[in-house]
């Protein structure tokens, strides 16, 4: 079955599944995923652990082995077999799909993974056998809007809160990494006291961490959240990102905004299914030829930077400009 990253808690609590398989790129949530699951194993008595990192020559009957063999002290144990890619080579799809049409009591199968990738990866068998045999954990990022809530959740967590104007400071400098909001967060119990936070003590105590990606911009864009769209374009310019995967997720969104297709990015596309509406035929027409220009001047075809083409076209689109 799947279960949401915050449902986690309740399921274990409940009961104990032979298979969990958590996946997503957020390598915060997938830690502490998994560190419930560890956790809530060893109060069942798994108190052994057996991790498997598998490479290119890695040799999948050393999986079978694990599930099949028993402990020399009895006890039983977590295999966990951690996925670099998000894409499951043919071997290891054949070895998931054995596991979990015969689960061990004595081993409990952890995988952890990036997003899936690949045609129709979620009807693949061995996505589908994972799911059956177990729980499953799709880890989605924290969209922006709810960083601030995520954030002050943290904070609470730490007896300690903020208001509105703190919780929009701080998501501004820890935006798209939530490993380093959660480190300034565990800083700031260190740092200051307990209860109410003031934005000076914020302001002297915080790190400006936030990694940008395209997908950011893309989101703020279609939002109408021009400075945000901007501060993302300059974060993207500054941390040296091409500009041409820029245009690839930009000109995608506007696209879909225009009801030409959907983005496989699950964030952006409730951003632009939420936008529906906001901006005017004629704003998102001009919005494309801009997006246009910017392919031009990434070519060479004309002598302009592709980052103020970029900035042109934001201010453009939150104007209503179609002319």
């Amino acid at each position: 079955m799947e279960v949401r990253a915050e449902q986690l808690a309740a399921q274990l609590a409940k009961s104990l599944a032979p298979v969990y398989t958590i996946h997503g790129d957020e390598p915060l949530l997938a830690l502490e995923a998994s560190d419930a699951v560890r956790a809530a194993a060893r109060r069942q008595g798994f108190a052994e652990r057996e991790v498997f990192e598998p490479g290119r020559s890695f040799d999948w009957s050393e999986l079978r082995h694990a599930g099949a063999s028993r402990s020399l002290f009895g006890d039983k144990k977590v295999v966990e077999l951690r996925l670099a890619s998000g894409k499951v080579g043919a071997q290891a799809a054949e070895a998931l799909v054995d596991w979990c049409g015969k689960p061990s009591p004595e081993a409990l199968l952890l995988v952890t993974m990036p997003r899936p990738e690949g045609p129709m990866w979620w009807k693949a068998p061995w996505f589908t056998a994972l799911k059956s045999a177990g729980v499953m954990v799709g880890l989605e990022p924290v969209p922006r809007a709810a960083l601030p809530a995520w954030l002050g959740q943290r904070l609470a967590r730490q007896k300690q809160r903020a208001g509105a104007e703190v919780l929009a400071w701080l998501a501004d400098r820890v935006e798209g990494n939530l490993l380093a909001a959660h480190q300034e967060v565990q800083k700031l119990a260190l740092l200051a006291p307990e209860g109410e936070l003031d934005l000076a003590a914020v302001r002297e105590a915080v790190a400006d961490v936030a990694r940008y990606d395209p997908y950011l911009a893309a989101e703020a864009l279609v939002a109408g959240d021009t400075p945000r769209y901007l501060r993302v374009l300059e974060g993207l310019r500054g941390e040296g990102e091409q500009p041409t995967f820029v245009l690839h997720v930009v000109s995608g969104a506007l696209f879909a905004l225009q009801g030409q297709g959907r983005v496989f990015h699950k964030p952006l596309q409730r951003a632009i299914d939420a936008a529906a509406g906001r901006h005017a035929p004629a704003a998102l027409a001009r919005a494309v030829r801009d997006a246009a220009a910017v392919d031009r001047a990434i070519k060479g075809v004309v002598a302009r930077d592709p980052w103020e083409g970029f900035m042109t076209l934001g201010l453009n689109l939150s104007h209503g400009t179609g002319a």
